[in-house]
């Protein structure tokens, strides 16, 4: 055993730090020892140095009289860059309203990590795929556990477990248990009929717009079409949304969606905001309370699907809702989720359920009217898989609709609602590339910039669904396209997700032709949770005639 001195380069000498190194220790090895030492997360970046000279091999390094420096991928370790900012605000005008646009400038001015101030809140970004897979996975570098200065503090939900709660916790593992096997293949395919009677419960609605000859606010009426499936599927409820063309939505969706929108505006202006007894912050307080009445009001009124209790799998195959399948599904124990966590997750169950999708609804809807050609292709491949509009959609039938899938994909892409999925560090570290990050900073990989980031996408603004077909995107980095986020905290909706919008589109497609009626650009709400179009008109006129089939199909 050898005492030798080791510190990081970028790092005064005088920080230099005794490791014990075994005298028959492999390279290999040796890097481990000294990122344990140093909490550095990726061992294989780490290389040696004396002075000038590379020490390449532990004969080198045991020989070696001086401190020995350690370099990370070549290079000296530093803080993570970005803007100086203003007193008091720090980067707000910097970032805010245009997040996306002025994320996206500060990454090309700082590299694939940077960090901001917003009212004495310091927050992170990465756009990297690498870096994205390190922040998701829940190690002892990261986890999700959301403190003050999390994008999700203020809607914090302990009690749910999933989403809104942290990770190392009896909530989290309780609701990882129970809930998954309503979410799984399997039981998101026994939704489906439920889904296409939602999509076709609207077409009167839409058929009057037609007739009226007027166009429509694609969020405002995918926020309803997204919903009504959530409270039929979650919650055992009609919230008739499609009984008249100007039906109010339902009061709980209204809270959910405005507890959004005010936890964006509470969490952007600091924590000193967060806690003022007056404004957005009382009324994001008061959206929350009202929230948990109206779920409480709906499990008391919550008929049961059956009399029996169910092991998971059967219960979530068997069960009429979310609610009907936590009431009756049990463990190999014979235990239940507890009654402390049943209603807390059906009110995140409800609100990721309904408002991630109808922001992607809504973005599908996009891509088809203004990128050319996408919605005549969408088309055709209906016809040519024999869909009429008395076709059941089911998920054996969607498979074959290989273009849809690459089409949803290339809008998830390109245009993914999903933004802040952040994560907490665990401790102080160095991160590939020699990035200094300190204990408990909020990590937050970009979702958006991973997806449109030119290091990682060929002409990443080009819409093209075709791209999936390549060997260049099949053999992509694993976290270069996460539309759900990754990791064990990724989203466990996302197979209710993409059957719901696999169920709609085509429904739609069918049966309209869809234009749109405003021009210039569409604009986003910088201060809502989600990335949505808000200013995003379009006409739908029923189809009166349709193409053939393809020739040789």
């Amino acid at each position: 055993m050898v005492a030798k001195q080791f510190y990081l380069l970028g790092e005064a000498v005088t920080s230099a730090q005794a490791i014990d190194v075994e005298s028959t220790i492999n390279y290999q090895d040796l890097q481990l020892l000294v990122a344990g030492q140093f909490a550095i997360v990726e061992p294989n970046g780490i290389g040696f140095q004396s002075e000038d000279t590379t020490l390449s091999t532990p004969t080198e390094i045991l020989a070696n009289e001086e401190p020995i420096a350690i370099s990370i991928d070549g290079k000296a370790v530093k803080e993570i860059p970005g803007p100086k900012g203003l007193p008091f605000v720090g980067n707000f005008f910097e970032v805010y309203p245009d997040h996306l646009g002025n994320h996206q400038r500060l990454f090309e001015q700082y590299g694939p990590i940077i960090q901001t101030t917003n009212m004495g809140r310091t927050v992170y970004h990465t756009n990297d795929p690498e870096l994205s897979a390190i922040v998701f996975s829940e190690s002892d570098f990261f986890t999700k556990r959301i403190s003050e200065g999390h994008p999700l503090h203020p809607i914090k939900n302990q009690e749910a477990g999933v989403f809104l709660g942290d990770t190392d916790t009896p909530e989290w593992r309780a609701a990882h248990k129970f809930l998954p096997p309503a979410f799984g293949p399997k039981a998101v395919r026994h939704y489906a009929p439920t889904m296409q009677e939602t999509v076709e419960d609207a077409f009167s609605v839409f058929d009057e717009l037609d007739e009226r000859g007027e166009a429509w606010n694609v969020y405002q009426y995918m926020l309803k079409l997204g919903s009504q499936a959530v409270g039929k599927l979650v919650l055992g409820m009609d919230f008739k949304h499609f009984s008249a063309v100007d039906a109010p939505p339902h009061e709980l969706v209204y809270r959910i969606a405005e507890s959004l929108e005010l936890n964006k505006k509470v969490t952007a202006r600091g924590d000193w905001y967060a806690k003022l007894p007056f404004g957005d912050p009382k009324r994001l307080r008061d959206a929350r309370y009202r929230i948990i009445e109206m779920v409480n009001e709906s499990i008391d009124n919550a008929s049961r699907g059956g009399v029996e209790d169910l092991p998971l799998q059967d219960a979530a195959l068997q069960a009429s809702n979310m609610i009907d399948y936590i009431i009756r599904a049990t463990d190999n124990k014979g235990e239940k989720l507890p009654k402390t966590s049943l209603m807390q997750a059906l009110v995140v169950a409800t609100g990721a359920g309904f408002t991630t999708t109808s922001s992607l609804l809504s973005w599908l809807l996009y891509s088809m009217v203004n990128y050319p050609g996408m919605q005549e292709r969408l088309l055709q491949e209906l016809i040519d898989n024999d869909i009429t509009a008395d076709t059941p959609i089911t998920a054996d039938l969607t498979e074959r609709l290989t273009f849809l899938d690459k089409f949803i994909k290339e809008t998830q892409r390109r245009h993914n609602p999903s933004y802040q999925p952040a994560r907490t560090a665990k401790v102080s570290m160095v991160l590939p590339g020699g990035y200094k990050l300190p204990a408990d900073a909020i990590v937050i990989p970009a979702l958006h910039h991973v997806h449109n980031n030119p290091a990682v996408w060929s002409n990443p603004a080009r819409f093209d669904p075709d791209r999936w077909d390549t060997q260049e995107v099949k053999d992509r980095h694993k976290n270069a396209y996460m539309p759900f986020a990754a990791g064990p905290r990724m989203c466990i909706g996302f197979n209710f997700a993409l059957q719901e919008v696999k169920v709609f589109l085509p429904k739609l497609l069918f049966r309209y032709k869809f234009t749109k009626e405003n021009d210039g650009p569409v604009d986003y709400d910088p201060m809502f949770q989600l990335i949505r179009p808000t200013n995003l008109y379009v006409r739908a006129e029923r189809r009166v005639k349709w193409p053939p089939k393809s020739e040789g199909v």
